[in-house]
């Protein structure tokens, strides 16, 4: 079938209102909207508008009912710039850009797509596209897309249109490093770029399927970071490519430092350093430090938050004895306290997606995730309470928090 040309727009109107734990001011003293929450869910996107007290919110939306919205991201750079990953039912992937917060959106008129590959290597079409990521602020219009099957792309024109990042996408050991054949139990994998605040050549990319690579000239090539990273599901259980990792993140005021929650375990690495460090064996023996996302406080760099999840022999990807608990690290994953104040105490067995947990930046910290059963929580103190604000969506996928003014 046709995809539609990048000519068609999708108005939204009307905002409704989600419930709050104070009183609603009335009209004439409404607060000023400063956070928005950009949650993307198995039927459409949802943003979520808040005040600097993260205790009022209504909700703008949805967009995209129907769609399956992989990721949503506010550009940085501009404030008003938001991408959209999308998954269109028969129509397939693609990227939807708006100008003006969502008001109205238009397609990508040439959305990530493989091209020919060289010979020897077999033929991949674009599934999803899992993450997007903005270049630095001296790169405006600069982003970045995941895909799965692997694969990175690059758009120079705010998302409009995209290309192959060649020496990733067309590298001759990417068929080793992301077989067609290594898929998850959804038929997807993962991928996403971060890229060094300091140098924009230089970029770490995270997989589900390979685990970390490194690349110092842009993305012209590319060397595995997996050094004492486990992947105990493989012959030799520590290779040099082949990890699953779940989550990367680079600290944004010490991006020496880097920490990934990987399907083996939480760990922590110090450029310039190789071997990484499993912290996540820190973690109460009962829990375990299986899970899928993880967030860094953005004035230390040794403290970090995780979502546990089971990760028995079974894997049933739910909270540990359905108890659903954050843990956090003050000292780098030398230790973890738990934060559960809000959650339900019991019989509670969702657990949290690899992109849906993010923080907002702001002094005391604001915490947000998804979870797999439809429900987005929130904390304004750093972890230590936790408000359910919003239930009864569909499985969320991504979680972004980004501050307005």
């Amino acid at each position: 079938m046709k995809r539609p040309t990048g000519k068609r727009k999708r108005v939204n109107r009307g905002h409704r209102s989600i419930a709050a734990t104070a009183p609603k001011p009335k009209a004439s003293a409404r607060p000023r909207h400063e956070i928005a929450v950009l949650v993307g869910t198995r039927k459409c996107a949802l943003i979520y508008l808040g005040d600097s007290s993260r205790s009022r919110w209504r909700v703008d939306g949805p967009h995209f009912l129907g769609h399956i919205i992989d990721h949503i991201v506010l550009d940085p750079r501009d404030h008003r710039t938001l991408l959209a990953a999308a998954r269109t039912g028969h129509l397939g992937p693609t990227i939807f850009r708006s100008v003006d917060m969502g008001r109205t959106w238009t397609e990508a008129t040439r959305p990530p797509m493989f091209g020919k590959p060289p010979e020897g290597m077999a033929e991949r079409a674009v599934d999803h596209t899992c993450s997007l990521t903005p270049a630095l602020p001296g790169e405006p219009g600069v982003w970045y897309a995941g895909t799965s099957p692997v694969g990175l792309f690059r758009s120079e024109d705010s998302g409009a249109t995209w290309s192959e990042v060649e020496g990733f996408n067309r590298n001759p050991m990417l068929p080793k490093w992301a077989p067609l054949e290594n898929v998850t139990p959804d038929n997807q994998v993962f991928g996403a770029v971060l890229i060094d605040p300091r140098q924009a050549s230089h970029m770490y990319y995270g997989s589900s399927t390979v685990g970390v690579l490194e690349t110092s000239d842009g993305g012209g090539s590319w060397r595995p970071l997996n050094r004492n990273v486990e992947a105990n599901f493989l012959p030799d259980p520590y290779p040099e490519y082949g990890q699953d990792t779940h989550c990367l993140a680079m600290h944004p005021s010490n991006p020496d430092r880097l920490y990934q929650q990987n399907h083996c375990g939480i760990y922590r690495l110090d450029r310039p350093g190789e071997d990484w460090l499993r912290i996540g064996r820190n973690m109460p023996a009962a829990i375990g430090d299986i899970g899928f996302g993880i967030v860094l406080d953005p004035r230390n760099a040794d403290r970090a938050w995780v979502f546990p999840m089971d990760g028995t022999a079974t894997w049933p990807r739910t909270s540990p004895d359905g108890k659903p608990a954050v843990y956090q690290t003050r000292d780098g994953g030398a230790s973890w306290k738990r934060q559960d104040h809000g959650f339900p105490r019991e019989h509670a067995y969702f657990t949290v997606l690899r992109q849906a947990f993010a923080s907002d930046g702001l002094d005391p910290l604001g915490l947000y995730f998804g979870t797999t059963s439809g429900e987005l929580w929130i904390s304004n103190d750093e972890g230590e309470g936790w408000t359910q604000a919003a239930a009864h969506l569909q499985r969320i996928l991504s979680v972004e928090a980004a501050v307005l003014g």
